[in-house]
């Protein structure tokens, strides 16, 4: 019975060192697979950010097109006033009057260079934020003026697309906002995501829509944004009158992967990052309200102390 027992025992100790063998190699497989997927996450919400880059490189081209045709329109300009500057001055009876308008033009042509060339810098600047992973830094930011530029950028991008669509852009900017403490290439991500989607629902609310309603021109896809100032809030709200949300998606929207778009055109992680650019990382709301066939309305609440609060 003694050997029996102690066989028993070695048996049972040996079950036990391999079950502890077991568990140890499970826990060390989970924690391999915890930090895979970390990466992959990581990989993935970069690879967002690159497409939503490439979604922004025909806006990009557009509105970097307009202030270099301005400085080299100037450029050229400026370089045939100054020639007439050496003609004046090389002649032997020299109008000074006519010396200081040209004088006047070159410098006032030179300001207007400057100043485009300071416009095409800025939008290259906030190109490569975009691309850039976030600091995570919060700075002082124009928020109309970020939203403005995301809208131009955002509406260009799909006009580059489809060169036949258009659409009716209100802006109601409230210039009480002024500049807020947020970090801005992760709110210009959240903008350009809430702007791209809207801009896609009305164009496939166009595109459904009969022949004959077409033609007739009673519907006109129109995309809003506005912000606002109250006490303690910044509001900002990204309207369409486009395809609408249906109820049983609209609880999911912000869930990671869930895209209602076709197969190739959406990775289904834009809303959950904006989603959690805003609420996690500024402390913010981002909620949604929709209906079907009469469009969406997207209402990003971020915190904000007044001088007195």
């Amino acid at each position: 019975h003694y050997t029996n027992r102690l066989l028993r025992k070695r048996i049972a100790e040996k079950e036990g060192a391999k079950s502890r063998e077991r568990e140890l190699a499970q826990a060390q497989e989970i924690e391999k697979a915890y930090h895979e997927l970390k990466a992959s996450q990581a990989q993935l919400v970069q690879s967002e950010k690159l497409a939503s880059l490439g979604e922004l490189t025909a806006g990009i081209a557009h509105e970097i097109q307009n202030p270099l045709n301005f400085v080299n329109n100037f450029s050229e300009l400026s370089v045939e006033l100054a020639q007439e500057l050496l003609d004046e001055i090389e002649k032997p009876n020299l109008d000074k009057a006519a010396v200081q308008d040209l004088v006047a033009d070159l410098t006032q042509n030179q300001q207007k260079i400057n100043h485009h060339g300071k416009r095409a810098s800025s939008i290259v600047t906030g190109m490569l934020q975009h691309a850039r992973t976030s600091t995570g830094a919060k700075e002082p930011t124009d928020i109309n003026a970020l939203a403005d530029e995301y809208l131009r950028l955002s509406y260009h991008g799909l006009r580059a697309k489809n060169s036949t669509f258009n659409a009716k852009i209100v802006t109601d900017f409230d210039p009480a906002v002024g500049k807020v403490e947020v970090i801005p290439q992760d709110i210009g991500r959240v903008f350009l995501n809430l702007l791209n989607n809207a801009f896609y629902a009305v164009a496939q609310r166009e595109r459904q829509l009969p022949e004959s309603l077409k033609l007739s021109g009673s519907y006109e896809p129109t995309v809003t944004i506005s912000t606002q100032q109250t006490d303690h809030q910044i509001i900002i709200k990204i309207k369409d009158n486009g395809t609408g949300i249906p109820d049983d998606v609209k609880a999911k929207i912000f869930q990671p992967f869930f895209t209602t778009k076709p197969t190739g055109q959406g990775t289904g992680l834009g809303l959950s990052l904006a989603y959690d650019i805003v609420v996690k990382g500024h402390g913010g709301t981002l909620e949604v309200t929709s209906i079907e066939e009469v469009g969406s309305e997207f209402i990003i609440c971020l915190p904000f102390k007044t001088n007195g609060g």
